[in-house]
């Protein structure tokens, strides 16, 4: 009868047959920890140029920024804006690349909890914004759980975050479009003539660059055409974080079902007119929200205090006290008779950021002429009434920079005054100028100009052929 091994002879035998054996397996620990290690082959190795520091100083080297891809039309950003433009552009035939900064589609329609598809009606409860963002909310209407309060005015439709991130990455994979998630651009490639040529994206495959004919800044912040050199007027208002609430059968923000202060719950009530108003991080004192598509689901928005968009401590101090405040809230719903079992759902992963950069364009919107009801000959397209604020037209002059070229704007970084921008910046205003500048960034490939000479009569055809609104 064998007498039992010690733990450091079985060591001792089992190294000297050739190595211990993996738990579980009969391969020899020595080749396990050798399929660990990856190989390195030649020319896999990555050149890396580090920064370096000199003195008080850190300088990164020149260095030459890979290509990633070259393609026609290149839009930064995929948000309601971003995504209306990829589509509307890909419609046409042309090659188009959308990029992405979060891991879905949508941004603060989906990634930022805002649900309240707002505004869509006239002050006679007539709908003036149709084209893409309708067929966005069709594709939501045959879904369950999509979409909620659809075509019952004045009351706004409500969507679900997530049916909706499935809808536009579903309508993406399906279309064509050349799509990177996870890539943050953060700079402009321009041309020896001043002339925007592509974009440079930070991910984790590192910098690289993207070339293109037409760039559409979609960013919300007007990153790439600030880098570019576009002028712009920087402001700053109001940063909210919105959340999502489970376990609730109250409503106690609604009718108006969109409206961004508590206070002002009412459609048509008189509003500040647009300009930051003084805000906490927790002014919720208990409010419920407003119901979503999912049964027993709230969401409850928020209008938070002044902030920076452009400034990360600003952005990190409200990203950390607004999700205290928010937990806070809760507790204090809970301590209702009836809701004592409601639960925080979700945080939005992106803050409320509502405006930071307004471009100079060729037209600057402004907000005497939409109080006015002032038509334009290059109108492409509608704003519906928002607070006290009637419907109004939308000039193709709001997109293009007043001097740069090869480059849109769309989305929240349009060329308006402040008031009038706090209505633009709002979802389905975003999903009309996104459309727009996704048909002129084809015409400019397909008639071979820069986007201030775009043949607005063309732009407007098509617009009308793709469902859009002129009024």
């Amino acid at each position: 009868m064998p007498k039992d091994l010690t733990r450091r002879e079985l060591m001792s035998r089992s190294l000297a047959a050739g190595g211990l054996f993996a738990a579980g397996s009969l391969m020899p620990v020595s080749s396990t920890l050798a399929q660990q290690t990856p190989e390195r082959l030649p020319g896999q190795t990555e050149h890396k140029v580090p920064a370096s520091l000199e003195g008080d100083r850190v300088v990164q080297p020149r260095r030459d920024v890979p290509v990633l891809h070259k393609t026609s039309v290149l839009v930064v950003g995929g948000g309601p804006a971003g995504t209306s433009a990829a589509f509307s552009a890909k419609r046409m035939g042309v090659d188009v690349t959308l990029v992405e900064r979060y891991g879905y589609l949508g941004g603060l329609a989906t990634g930022g909890l805002v649900l309240g598809i707002f505004p869509l009606y006239d002050r006679s409860n007539k709908q003036v914004i149709y084209g893409i963002g309708e067929e966005f909310m069709k594709k939501l209407d045959v879904m369950k759980y999509g979409i909620i309060d659809r075509n019952k005015a004045p009351t706004y439709p409500t969507i679900d975050a997530e049916a909706f991130k499935f809808v536009l990455a579903d309508m993406v994979l399906d279309s064509g479009i050349t799509t990177y998630l996870d890539c943050w651009g953060v700079d402009a490639i321009v041309d020896s003539k001043g002339a925007v040529r592509g974009a440079v994206f930070e991910s984790k495959s590192g910098r690289q660059a993207i070339l293109a004919d037409i760039v559409i800044d979609c960013s919300g912040d007007g990153d790439i055409y600030a880098a570019a050199g576009a002028a712009f007027e920087k402001v700053t208002t109001n940063i909210g974080l919105i959340s999502r609430i489970g376990n609730i059968d109250e409503v106690d923000m609604a009718p108006g079902r969109g409206s961004e202060d508590p206070g002002k719950a009412m459609v048509g009530k008189p509003s500040d007119g647009g300009r930051p108003s003084k805000g906490r991080v927790n002014d919720f004192n208990g409010h419920a929200g407003n119901s979503t598509p999912a049964p027993h689901v709230n969401w409850l928005n928020m209008r938070g205090p002044v902030g920076d968009a452009l400034n990360v401590a600003d952005l990190t101090e409200l990203e950390l006290k607004h999700r205290r405040g928010t937990w806070s809230n809760v507790e204090k719903l809970r301590e209702k008779p009836g809701n004592e079992q409601v639960y925080l759902a979700e945080t939005a992963p992106q803050l409320g950021v509502r405006l930071s950069r307004l471009l100079d364009g060729c037209k600057k919107l402004t907000n005497q002429e939409i109080r006015n009801g002032a038509k334009f000959k290059d109108v492409i397209g509608y704003s519906g009434a928002y607070a006290n604020a009637p419907e109004f037209q939308i000039p193709y002059g709001t997109l293009v920079p007043a001097k740069v070229e090869n480059v849109l704007a769309a989305g929240r970084c349009i060329s308006a005054e402040f008031e009038v921008a706090d209505i633009t910046r709002l979802i389905p205003v975003c999903w009309v100028t996104g459309q727009a500048a996704g048909l002129a960034a084809a015409l400019c490939i397909q008639d071979t100009c820069k986007p201030r000479n775009v043949n607005v009569a063309k732009l407007q055809s098509l617009l009308h052929q793709q469902g859009a609104y002129l009024g």
